[in-house]
Formats: C-alpha cells, structure tokens, sequence
C-alpha cells in the first residue's frame, strides 16, 4: 500500500532530541498555506529559429499566490507589453520578434500570499549571438623545410558545444599524426613541415550544432621551401637527407607554449572530463609520454587519443587531482611539461531543509548543509528577505540550521537557504505552516476493496490533521476497535490485514481523532478464493531434437477470470507473446510448445497466473536429454602379446547415465579406417583388459551409450601391436566342386587377416581313399582352392585342411568327407508295365538301376511322355513330350492328366547330380474311354404355352464315343420349393435339339443337359425359361429396350473354326450406352444346318437381346453384391435350385472339381442317387509336381515331380469350360 507522506523529512540533531517536530505533511488546498513552487524553468536559450520563449513559474497555496519577478536582482515588470502573461500564474513568453537580446539576463520568480514567499532558483536566459569569423586578409606563410608552424583558427565565441575541423577548399580533412596535430582551441600544429604541407587552401571551420550554424575561416597559404644545402647534382633524396640533418634539434614545447614556462594550472570540475594537451616541435618528430607524479595514471578512465598529444580522463574524482608530466622526446634530447591538476565541485546538498506542519506551541528546526569545492556558503532567507532583516522572535540562527520554539500561527513562512562557491549556486525553499484545524480524511466514503484468500488487505484512510491525530479502526458491527496481529494501522492510516481469510469481509470504520475534533469513513472489504496454478508434467526429461509441451493448469474466484493473465518464463526471463520468432518456442495461453529441443532449451519454465488481486507462480524443472560426449584421454597400460589395459575418462552423459561403453578396434590391415566391435563394458566402469590377437596393430577407440543412444566415437588410442604367433584355427567349410568325372576341388573358407596371426599364411591340404590303408597324399597352397584329379569315379575321401604361418602350422585339423566328380549314369530303368487307374491316370513301375552304374549320387527318375493318336478317329497326334521328375529313389510314379481314349508313349531315365542317363525303351499304353466335357451351350430356342425347344452344341471333349444325352427338367417358380425332376434319355448322339411338351403355361423351368459316353455322363450345363400365357405367340419376344444392331448373317457361311461377334446395344441403361460383346465359334458344316433354321428368325433375334440384357442385369448385381461382401441372387437362386450332378462314389480322378461346379440343395435328392459317373478330365499335373508344385502322397510315399519341360508343349489342368450361343456373359 502507497504510504501519501511524502517522507519523515527532519533530522535531528542530538541537542535538541527532546524537542516535539512534525514531517512533511502535504496539507489540502482547502486549509491555509503558504506558497510553495511547482514548476520552474530552467537555463533558456532563444535559439533563433523558435517562434517564442516561455519562462515558467507555477506555485500553488491558500491563499493563491501572486507572483512577481525580478531580472538581475532587479524588479521585472510583467507589464511590458513586448511579453505575454498567463492569468493566474507566473509563466510568461517572449515572441521571437527581433528585440530578444533585451531579455538576455537572470530571473528569479517569487510566489506570494498573506502567509509568505516563495523563491525559486534563478532562470539564465541567453540570448546567443550568430557566431563569425573576422573578415580579414591573412597574409601566406612561408617557411623552410623542417621548420615547426603554428596556423591559428582564433574561432568565434559561441553557444556551446564547439566542433572545430580544418580541411581543405574541396572539404577534405587535413590528416593529422604524430607531425600534425589540433589543439582543443583549434590551432593547428605542425612539429616539423615537409613540402608536401605546401598549399593554398587551408581552411578552419567551427560549427555550433545547438545553433545550426557551421562558420569558415578565409584561407589561409603555406609555402613551404626546399633546403638548398646539398650539392646540386645530388638527388632529390639525398638533397632531402641532408638538408634534415642540417634542420635537426632535439623538442621544444609548443602546446603548453614554452614561454610560460615548464608547469601550468588546471582545474576541472568533479565528475566532468580532464583534457590535457601536449605538442612539441622538433626533427625528428618528437614522441610523446605521459605519467603522473607521485603515483600511476588512473586505470579504466584514461585514455590517449591524438597520436598520444592528448591525455583524457573522465568522469574525474578527487583521486584524480596531482602533478601530471608530458614528455616530449627525440635521439636529441626531451622536453617536459608539467601540469598541476585541482579537482573542484559545485555545491550540493547533503542536509536540505525540510519544510513542516506545526500545530501552536510546537518546537522545530531546519537544517541546511551543502559539499562543494571551494566550501559553499550558506546564506539564510525568510520570504526571499535576508533573514537577518525580519526576524522571527525565537529563532535561534547560525551557519547551517535554524531552531524554533512555541510556534504561533504569525509563525507561518517561507524559509529559503541558498548554498555557494564560484561554480554555482543552490536554492531551497522549506515552508513553515502552523496550522491548527479539525483532521481531515481524504479517502472517499464507502470506498470498496477486495483481496484473496491469504493476502494482505489494505483499507485507505489518509488524512491531514494538526495537532497529531490518532488513528483507530474497527468493524461497522462492531464496538471496540481492531486488536490482534494481524491488524496493522500505518502512519497514513491506512489499515493493513494480513493473512485475510473469508471471515475478515464486511465493512470497516476509520475513525480520527486530534484536539480540534474527530471524523470518521467507512470501507467495504471483498474476499476472493486465491488463484492456483499448477505446471504439468513435472520435472519432465525430454530427449534432444524432441517436441516439448507444457500446460498450465489453473483455477481462479469467478469474479477474476475476466482479469486472468497467463505469462511463460524461462529462469526468470518472460517468453514474448506468441514465442520465439523462428517459431520452435510457442505460447499459446495455457500451452508452451518447444519444437527440436536443444540442450539450451533445459532449465526452470514457470508460469505466472496475474489477476487484478494476486498473483501465483508455478514451476517445473526440464531436463534435457542426450546422447553422451564422446570419452576422453584413452590410455593404453598392460601391454601383453595378447592383451593390453584400455582405459578412458567418461564425457558428459547429458543427465542421462551411461549404460554401457562399446570398446571398438581398428586392426584390419587390409581394410584400414574399418572399426569392429572388440567388447562391452558396464557404464560404471573406465576400463577395460582388452584380449587381442597375434600379429595385428591395433588402435581402439570408445563410445559411449545411455537411454538416447550411442555417443561419438572417442579420439582414437595409440597404437598397439602384438608380436606374431603360429595359427590358432584352422579353415572351416571344407567342401568339395567338380564339373569333370574323377576331378576334385578342393574349396574352403580361407582365415580372416585377424586369424593369420603371422606372416607367410599357406594352407597344407592332405587326402587318401576313405579307409584305406595308404599314405597321405600332401599339397601346400596360398590361396583357398586345390584341384585333385582322383583314379575313380565318385570316390570318398578323406580330406584335411590345416593353417599353417612362418610361426609354424594350426591344431591338428579335422577330417571331412569328400567325393570325386560324378558322371553320367550309363545304363536306363527297365519298365515293368503301365497300369491305367483311370481315363486320365496311370501308375508306372519300373526295375531301379545298380548303385555302381549311377556314377555319382542319384537324385532320382524322369518320366517322359507323349500323345500319339485319338482312338477315337484315329488321328495321329504331332509328338510334344512331357516330363515328370521323382525325386529319391524309387521304382514307381503317377502319371496324371492323360487324354481319355488315346494313346500314349512313355519312356523312363535315371538322373544324378551330372545329368540325366540314357532313356528306356518306349512303352506304349491306352487310355479309356471317359466321361464327356459339359455340352459346349443349351439354350431355349422355342416356347409357347406348353412347349419349348432346346438346342445345344458338343462337349469340347467327348473323351470317348457319344451315346446320347441325359435331359433333365423341373419347375423352379420362386419359392423355396422347387418341383420333381423329370428325365429324358436322348441316344441319338447326332441330334442337337430337343422338344418337350405337356408343360405348364405360365411356369418358369430349370433344364439341365449332360453328354454321355459308355462310361457315363459328364457334367451338366444348364438353362432356365418360363412357359407362356393363354394366346401368346410362340416367338420369344425381345425385351424392351434391347435393340440389334446389326442383322445376324446365317450361320452357314462361317467358316469352320472362325470367330465372329455379335454386339448387342441398349437403349435404356444408366442413361449411357453400353456394348457387349461375343463370340460364337463354328464346329463345322455339319451343324450349320441348326443355325440355319434359327439364325434369321425374329423370335431368336429377340430372344438373344433378351437374353443379352438379362445377362447385363446380373453382373451389375452380383458386381454390387461381391462389393458389399455379401451374397448376391445369382448364387441365392443357384442355392435354390441346383444342378442335379451326381458324384461319383469312387474319385477316380484324384482331382477336384472346379469352384465352378453346381452344388446341389433340397428337393435334389433323387438326381443325387442316380447311377451316373462325372469323371471330367480334372487331373492335374501340379499335383504330383515338385519344387514349386504341391506334393501328392500315396501310401505314405513321395510320388513325384513335375518337372514342366517339353519338347512342343506343355501338359495342362484340363477343368471344364462352357460355351453359350449367342452370348457369353
């Protein structure tokens, strides 16, 4: 809380501690007082290019003061009418109109009522003049080579600062050094002139910046002449050299001029800059030093500048002042300068009087001390009068206080004490007020205030009362006054609450109360719930380059949130409003997001909740993680021939502990730079007995690994070589390649470099017959390979391979089994006969040929076959072979997927590693007849009420010799009921259509069709059409909104084989047009006839758009179904009714039948039981294939492989197929 005193304001003496004194009090306007000033102007200075000049003096009192001025200790008439007053006040203006240099002087205001006279300091107002250089004409200076020359500048006298540049008529800066050289007055210098110094345009500016104003020096000329001493046929240079040597001297002190003498004066003003210049003439230049006698030059607050002519110390102190010498010196001698330096100081106060309120009787005292050099003095005024003229009676006088005692209300003044020395003058006014009046509040009435729960509470009652007053407090509702410790009333009344809680709300009464009288305010007290807040997570560690977030979670009294402010900071430094501006910082309110996180990023984040009434702070500390610094200071000790001590200085693991140290080795001669892992160490250990191999120099190196991941690798270790040694393995992966019969290459894994050991790595290979009783025959090799050629043909051996180095050889090394190169078996399998299992399979048994004739390792028999003639006409079949491998040995094999009704070559061999032997003797064996191929289409051609007529075409594949067809038809209305199935043997093979009759009108039927052989029938197609109504034409009609496109030629004038398509169009489908296509294939002449009869009719035109439409319907349904994943009607109705196929009991196929196959439903039950046999050619080689193949086993043996080559072609699963005419949907 604001305390309104403006200070305790008096000090006091010991002599007079007894005595009663008031503090500064700031009385109200409304209680009588003497005048006391507010506001006064400072040095004025009429730059000419203002409009006016204002001079300001505002006081205030009761009564109001007036005011009058006085300009040079002389009265100032405000009445002059070239100045403008202001009512009430003592500011006045000067229009700029020509006539300011009237004004030109020092005022001093004086503020006055009934009760005294206030005084303010004095007002300097300067009314500067334009600075100009003389006209004049200055002669041309000319001057001999090496001499020394002075150019006054001689500037005006100005408003300072002063800036004086000599330059040239072009404005260039003359160049000053160590030879030439400015004063602070402006002159220049020259120690010695060359005559290059010669010119005619020497110029001295001085520029005034507070007045605007740059001035300019006529020109000035310098001549400066060549020496003529020297010979003249000498050259210029030694002309120069010798004319210098003529003009040498040793220095002579221009700036301080020697004429004053050695020692020279200088005062300086405390806390301002000391300059100190020094320049001397001589040949050569003179080198100046400075130093300070008696003690060393100030440190941090000198300086040399000017090529070291000038000696600058600022912001001087007492410590400063003392003796000073400039040394100037050449190889001739020196000159000296001293200088003696006294440090002064304008006054200033160090007990200022102090003004007071005073009540009748009261005593008090006003000090004034002031420090300066020389000692100001202090001059005492009351009401701007010497006080030694009006004194007050009682007042006790003397150099620096005056005392009172019992003050009367004629005691009321202005007290003014005015310290001096030569450098300034300084003014204090102290008022004097004795005034005896009732206590005042200044506070409103019914002020209200609110705090938070735990706070201090500070409730207002400032007043002005004298004599002394006293303060109390108390709850409205209650009659004593506030006790306790947590109550606290202030000097200005003000009563303080601390640690409030909800039961301190309500209202409070201040009461005050002095000699004159009492008063009394009341003040409303609100308590809100303290705000909270809380950072989260806490102590969060976060690895490097990660994503930070922090959020702060706060609650507030709901009276506050509209005041609630959230701020982020990071040790003590706020974050800006939305972050950082490359964006990785953001604050978004609650929310601190850190993008990348770096290891400046770790630290304490807090964030500060600010409401109008309090203000709460939480904190979390951010641990940044990181993978550690690399180790340090490898140390290799223990050095052995198979080990040595590696030991290390752990790096910085970034506040996340090392795990593990990974100790890598460098040591590969033949891949230099290559590091590989040698071992781990735990992260509490810094050392490592390293276990090395012979014959290798090392260099290790460490990383280091904690919770982020793997350090740097460390600097690398010095080297460390092992001696050599004899080998410590020997090669492993001894095996055997050949490619000729009776050869033996030897290969094996030859040893790393690290496993040499030494120099002079070979390999001694040995090897005899396995078993036998022989020596060893012996080779010694470099690289890893060794060809044998051996007497016989897939031999054992017994084979080693040992390691052996200059050092000597490896451990006894292990025997490996190996075989000489194989060759081709020499002699085939004799097959022992065919046995046909059914139309499409037979089983092959054959003799297995001698283990002595295989020459090598039997990897198995190769079956080959191929097809020769139909039985069923006859016709010779162009040879394309087919091959089935079985692996292992064995003296059988299936061959499967054989043409029905055919006959067949077959031929077997024997094969090893090498290759295949010689084949058999064909063998020549038939197949049987089989069922038929599904006939190739069936379609509905005609149909009335009780009729219809259907037509087909062959089976692809009769598979023997066609005896008729089975035709089978039911009702299958939509219901779930489907009708009995009625049969119809057709057996004449020849005819390709068939008529029912005695059919129901208006019934929708199911026809299914088989071909049949003597074996059986084969599988169904299928067809479905409904009967028509009472009086309807026996042509199918063509549906609406299918139209031809183009007339169907007759079918006789295809030819036989061709491919020719029909495209049907329709008109109203998905508002787009849409084309399908197919492909009726011709069988030859013979059933032309067939389409003949129906190929120009309009009811089979009709039917086939129909039909084409149909077709269009079904795949979009089922394309919507299949999509959706779920059943679609084509299989619902398929369920519903079924085909009629009979299985048959024994699977003489070993195939399967395609997912295409129909399966039958309810109500099929008598087809089920039917004595037909559908035993399509479904076989299929990759049933018996190897590799890639699926297996097929038979009494628990491995029946073969298909090995897929041919010599035309190649065998392939025969399932079945359909055709529909005309469309294939």
């Amino acid at each position: 809380m604001e305390m309104l005193l403006s200070g305790r304001g008096l000090i006091i003496s010991l002599i007079f501690f007894l005595l009663k004194f008031s503090t500064a009090t700031e009385i109200p306007l409304s209680v009588q007082q003497v005048p006391t000033i507010i506001k006064q102007s400072e040095v004025q200075v009429a730059f000419p290019f203002d409009e006016y000049f204002q001079i300001e003096c505002e006081a205030k009192g009761n009564p109001e003061p007036t005011f009058t001025w006085t300009k040079d200790d002389k009265p100032f008439d405000l009445s002059d009418p070239r100045i403008i007053v202001f009512n009430n006040s003592g500011t006045f203006k000067i229009p700029n109109e020509g006539h300011i240099s009237h004004f030109q002087g020092k005022y001093r205001c004086f503020a006055s009522n009934k009760l005294g006279v206030a005084m303010s300091e004095e007002i300097e107002f300067i009314v500067p003049n334009v600075p100009k250089f003389p006209k004049e004409k200055i002669d041309p200076l000319d001057v001999e080579e090496g001499d020394p020359i002075v150019l006054p500048c001689n500037p005006p006298k100005g408003l300072p600062p002063l800036h004086i540049y000599w330059m040239n008529i072009e404005l260039e800066h003359i160049k000053q050094d160590e030879r030439v050289y400015m004063s602070q007055k402006g002159d220049l210098y020259f120690a010695n002139v060359e005559e290059k110094d010669s010119r005619n345009d020497y110029c001295c500016f001085a520029a005034f910046p507070r007045l605007r104003t740059i001035v300019q020096k006529m020109p000035m000329k310098l001549t400066v002449n060549s020496l003529k001493h020297a010979n003249d046929s000498s050259s210029y240079t030694e002309i120069s050299s010798k004319a210098n040597s003529i003009k040498q001297r040793k220095p002579r002190m221009l700036l301080p001029p020697s004429e004053r003498g050695s020692e020279s004066s200088v005062t300086v003003l405390k806390g301002e800059t000391l300059l100190l210049e020094c320049f001397a003439e001589g040949l050569p230049t003179p080198q100046v030093e400075w130093n300070k006698m008696g003690g060393d030059l100030p440190k941090g607050t000198e300086t040399k500048e000017n090529f070291v002519k000038t000696l600058k110390i600022e912001n001087v102190s007492y410590q400063d002042k003392g003796n000073y010498r400039c040394t100037a010196s050449n190889f001739l001698g020196a000159a000296t300068h001293d200088f003696h330096v006294t440090v002064e100081e304008p006054p200033h106060w160090t007990k200022k009087p102090q003004s007071g309120v005073y009540s009748t009787g009261s005593s008090g005292i006003l000090l004034c001390e002031a420090e300066g050099q020389p000692e100001p003095k202090i001059k005492w005024r009351v009401n701007g009068s010497p006080v030694e003229k009006d004194p007050f009676a009682g007042d006790v006088f003397s150099p620096r206080e005056i005392s009172f005692t019992n003050l009367q209300p004629n005691h009321t003044a202005v007290y003014q004490c005015e310290a001096s020395n030569v450098h300034g003058t300084i003014l204090a006014n102290a008022n004097i007020d004795v005034v005896d009046v009732r206590p005042l509040i200044q506070t409103e009435d019914e002020e209200n205030y609110a705090t938070v729960v735990g706070h201090s509470a500070f409730l207002q009652c400032q007043f002005f009362a004298s004599p002394e007053a006293v303060v109390s407090w108390q709850k409205v509702e209650e009659v004593k006054p506030l006790e306790g410790r947590r109550y606290h009333i202030l000097e200005n009344g003000t009563l303080q609450i601390t640690r409030t809680t909800e039961d301190d709300a309500g209202s409070y009464s201040c009461w005050v109360e002095n000699a004159k009288g009492k008063t009394a305010v009341t003040a409303n007290l609100d308590i809100r719930d303290a705000t909270k807040v809380r950072v989260s997570p806490k102590h969060p560690r976060v690895p490097k380059s990660h994503t930070l977030e922090l959020h702060c979670e706060t609650k507030c009294d709901s009276h506050l949130k509209h005041s609630l402010k959230l701020s982020w900071s990071k040790n003590g430094e706020a974050f800006t409003m939305n972050g950082t501006e490359d964006g990785r910082i953001i604050t978004d309110g609650a929310n601190l997001t850190i993008s990348n996180v770096t290891l400046e990023d770790q630290g304490i984040y807090s964030c500060s909740a600010q409401t109008t009434l309090d203000s709460v702070t939480d904190t979390t500390q951010v641990t940044v993680l990181d993978v550690p610094d690399p180790p340090e200071n490898l140390h290799l000790s223990d050095r052995q021939n198979r080990s040595v001590r590696l030991t290390w200085e752990a790096g910085d693991d970034h506040n996340s502990n090392v795990s593990e140290y990974i100790v890598e080795f460098e040591g590969n001669k033949e891949e230099p730079g290559r590091w590989e892992e040698l071992t781990r160490v735990q992260g509490k250990e810094t050392t490592a007995m390293l276990s090395l191999a012979p014959y290798v120099r090392y260099q290790f190196r460490v990383l280091a690994v904690n919770e982020v991941g793997r350090s740097h690798p460390s600097r690398p270790s010095d080297h460390h070589e092992t001696p050599p040694a004899a080998p410590d393995k020997n090669p492993q992966n001894i095996r055997v390649q050949a490619s000729q019969p009776k050869e033996m290459i030897i290969k094996w894994e030859p040893l790393k470099s690290m496993e040499q050991n030494g120099p002079g790595l070979e390999y001694r290979v040995t090897w005899k017959p396995q078993g036998a009783p022989v020596e060893w025959e012996e080779e010694t090799v470099t690289n890893h390979t060794l060809r044998v050629m051996t007497p016989t043909v897939y031999a054992p051996y017994d084979v080693q391979v040992q390691a052996i180095n200059h050092l000597g050889s490896g451990p006894a090394p292990q025997s490996v089994i190996l075989y000489s190169g194989e060759d081709y078996p020499d002699t085939a399998p004799v097959i022992h006969g065919v046995d046909v299992i059914n139309s499409t399979l037979v089983k092959v048994s054959w003799s297995t040929i001698p283990k002595d004739r295989v020459h090598g390792h039997l990897k198995g028999y190769q079956i080959s076959w191929w097809k020769t003639k139909s039985l069923l006409d006859g016709r010779t079949h162009p040879k394309e072979v087919n091959i089935l491998r079985f692996s292992g040995q064995r003296n059988y094999g299936m061959v499967p997927s054989l043409d029905a009704f055919s006959e067949f070559h077959l031929t077997v061999l024997a094969y090893n590693s090498k290759g295949a032997g010689p084949e058999s003797e064909p063998y020549i064996f038939q197949t049987p007849e089989g069922v038929p191929d599904q006939p190739t289409f069936l379609k509905v051609i005609k149909v009335n009420k009780d009729t219809a007529t259907l037509s087909w075409g062959l089976p692809k594949k009769l598979n023997g010799n066609l005896t008729g067809y089975l035709l089978q038809y039911q009702i299958i209305n939509d219901t779930y009921e489907i009708g009995e199935l009625n049969d119809i043997n057709i057996t004449t093979p020849s005819k390709p259509s068939w008529s029912l009759s005695n059919l129901n009108a208006t019934t929708k039927y199911k026809f299914y069709l088989r071909a049949c052989t003597s074996k059986g029938c084969g599988k169904p197609i299928t067809e479905e059409s409904a009967t028509l109504g009472d009086g309807s034409e026996s042509i199918g009609k063509i549906q609406e909104g299918v139209n031809l496109t183009q007339k169907t030629h007759p079918v006789e004038v295809f030819e036989p084989g061709a491919e020719h398509i029909v495209r049907l169009l329709t008109k109203n489908w998905v508002d787009n047009n849409s084309i399908f296509e197919d492909v009726i294939e011709t069988r030859g002449r013979e059933y032309a006839g067939l389409y003949d009869d129906i190929s120009t009719q309009g009811w089979f035109i009709g039917l086939m758009c129909a039909i084409a439409l149909l077709t269009l319907i079904l795949l979009t349904i089922c394309f919507v179904k299949r999509n959706k994943g779920g059943k679609y009607s084509v299989k619902e109705k398929e369920d519903l009714h079924p085909d009629p196929e009979v299985q048959s009991v024994k699977d003489e196929t070993f195939g399967e039948y395609s997912d295409s196959d129909e399966k039958p439903l309810k109500g099929s039950l008598r087809s089920l039981n039917r004595e037909m046999q559908a035993t399509g050619s479904a076989d299929s080689l990759v049933e018996y294939g190897e590799g890639e193949h699926r297996l097929f086993n038979e009494d628990g043996s491995f029946i073969g492989a298909y090995a897929g080559a041919k010599e035309k072609g190649s065998v392939e699963s025969n399932g079945s197929s359909t055709a529909t005419f005309p469309l294939r949907a």
